[in-house]
């Protein structure tokens, strides 16, 4: 099947789902999505385990797992249980000890690779379950704002491909970690972003009251600033499977390679809109 048809059914398929998810199970802080979140931070930190072993940085697939689903794990347990949000910090640090003290332990790491195989736990760690568990940190939001976040880098990515489909011919190869993408793209993704929010402003003015600025100055930089940053986190995971020398994440999401070849946007976007919402807005 032609990669631009399941492009196209993957969207169809999903965008419903997603809906399905956020508005109609949105018991338990929204328990239902955030263990999507979960399962997807542990395959993304996986196919970046199995990348890092390319450099040479060595860690197990259960380890990857394991870490990469931590950090949404523990926000989930915080706002959909009510747990004390010590286990948060407790829990990472404790990670941390695990890799900087088994590596001395492990008889097939060499002394010369202890530092590889660190940095190797502390990035599946970090990437991308740190930047998804913001998404998890919305559970007490309403369905609808949830949505509206997800819209973002989602909308934003499909309006990036058809723009540079339609308008980026000329304009590509501007960032050499992604020659593919182009200005056209960008500028696509970024309208897009910003069209979401400050249509959602205006929609639901209950769930977007502005506390000093005026409500669309908020809307758009509520949209300006994670569709940056969705446009960042695709550019940063293009560089690191460049730099491990792999065209997609993984081959698990037909049409569009591996997980973190899905998420990349939506990470980096998550807390930066979860902040701005926060500092700019309240609800009535």
């Amino acid at each position: 099947m032609n990669k631009y048809i399941q492009r196209l059914l993957i969207f169809i398929i999903g965008i419903p789902l997603i809906i399905l998810l956020v508005i109609f199970l949105p018991r338990y802080g929204h328990l239902a999505l955030n263990i999507v979140v979960v399962v997807f931070s542990a395959l993304g930190a996986v196919e970046l385990g199995n990348m890092l072993k390319e450099k040479k940085l060595q860690i197990s697939t259960a380890e990857s797992a394991v870490a990469g689903a931590l950090t949404p794990a523990l926000m989930t347990a915080l706002t959909g249980f009510h747990m004390n949000f010590l286990i948060i910090p407790a829990f990472l640090v404790t990670a941390i000890i695990y890799f900087l003290v088994s590596s001395i332990f492990l008889p097939s790491v060499q002394a010369e690779n202890y530092i590889n195989r660190i940095t190797a736990g502390i990035a599946v760690l970090a990437y991308p379950g740190f930047f998804l568990a913001w998404i998890c940190a919305m559970g007490n939001w309403n369905g609808i704002l949830i949505l509206v976040f997800l819209l973002v880098p989602l909308l934003g990515d499909s309006t990036a491909w058809a723009a540079g489909m339609l308008f980026g011919k000329n304009n590509r190869g501007i960032i050499k970690v992604s020659p593919n993408k182009s200005i056209a793209g960008f500028i696509g993704s970024i309208f897009a972003s910003v069209l979401v929010t400050t249509a959602a402003v205006y929609l639901f003015p209950g769930l977007f009251v502005s506390r000093k600025l005026p409500v669309l100055v908020s809307g758009i930089i509520l949209g300006l600033i994670p569709g940056i940053c969705a446009i960042l986190g695709d550019l940063c995971e293009s560089a690191i499977k460049r730099s491990s020398g792999v065209k997609d994440s993984g081959g698990i999401i037909p049409g569009r390679g591996g997980v973190l070849d899905s998420v990349d946007s939506v990470a980096l976007a998550a807390p930066s809109f979860y902040l701005i919402w926060t500092l700019l807005f309240t609800t009535t």
